[in-house]
């Protein structure tokens, strides 16, 4: 014999309804491709060489040439012979809540892969692993953390050095000056005019900003590590079919060997030259989702 009174059970029904929606909007974005026959990448606008507006204001990039290529993939399992491709700039504080919000269905840019962020997103094989170093003019030595004490410091929002570096004023950079801006291009800028005097980032995006903007010759990247920042394609967490057919188009170019050139037309060019890393090739080698670590420190970003 039923318990619940005539008239409740519809109500029931809508109420467990809305409460799965948010979950099944995440594991069904390949049906709301296939529907809409649109995918939305979301991408950054000035993250050199991974995903930035170039002259003519298009979306372009190593980051946004493996999406798009997992387009490809995305194309040939849903059997679509056309799929609109729409780019929606984000940036680093926004990326995930736009992700997550399903503003996007991919990020392509240079978002490290954190055991933090994995609470909150999915993320793909890593396709990029970077180094967190510091940017000082040239003839400012950073070589240990107590070099950067008593500095003005400068950082981007939204990002695993600012993470990172919160930690270290409470203990071993407690002279340090920290200021904050709103993206990397601020605190670049910052560094120039000379109101900080180091500026923490990634190696491969503190080399895009200072080769395009011909500085080689007055700033320097320290010899110093302070983490290990895998890159990767996020999704929102529980996107299982979209996860696999990304995983499947970066793996086919790892195998195939594609991988090289893409990274040649990025990495090796007239103004930019970042050699493969070890532990780049080494994920192209063995496809991996490791999250990145703070070396110093000892523990998982």
């Amino acid at each position: 014999m039923s318990l619940i009174p005539r008239g409740v059970f519809p109500f029931l029904v809508l109420a467990l309804a809305s409460q799965a929606a948010p979950a099944q909007s995440a594991s069904d974005t390949m049906s709301k491709i296939r529907s809409s026959r649109t995918i939305v990448l979301g991408v950054r606008d000035a993250a050199r060489p991974f995903s930035y507006l170039n002259a003519q204001k298009q979306s372009v990039g190593y980051s946004v040439d493996l999406c798009l290529n997992a387009v490809e993939e995305i194309k040939r399992e849903l059997k679509l012979p056309e799929l609109k491709v729409q780019y929606k700039l984000v940036t680093g504080p926004e990326r995930i809540p736009k992700l997550i919000a399903g503003e996007i269905d991919l990020e392509c840019g240079s978002t490290t892969n954190t055991k933090a962020r994995k609470e909150k997103v999915d993320f793909s094989y890593t396709f990029f692993v970077a180094a967190m170093r510091v940017l000082t003019p040239k003839g400012l030595r950073v070589e240990s953390l107590a070099d950067l004490n008593g500095l003005p410091i400068a950082l981007s929002k939204g990002t695993t050095s600012e993470k990172l570096f919160a930690q270290l004023v409470t203990g071993e950079l407690q002279k340090a000056q920290v200021q904050s801006f709103a993206n990397n291009g601020e605190a670049y800028q910052a560094l120039k005019e000379g109101k900080v005097r180091a500026f923490p980032q990634d190696d491969s995006l503190l080399m895009g900003l200072v080769s395009n903007d011909k500085a080689l010759d007055a700033l320097a990247l320290s010899p110093l590590a302070l983490s290990v920042e895998p890159y990767a394609v996020m999704v929102r967490k529980g996107d299982t079919a979209l996860l696999a057919a990304v995983d499947r188009s970066l793996a086919r170019l790892y195998s195939s060997g594609e991988i090289n050139a893409i990274y040649a037309k990025w990495f090796a060019t007239d103004t930019l030259t970042i050699k493969m890393g070890r532990l780049t090739r080494d994920s192209f080698t063995r496809p991996n989702r490791e999250p990145g670590v703070a070396m110093l420190l000892g523990y998982s970003l």
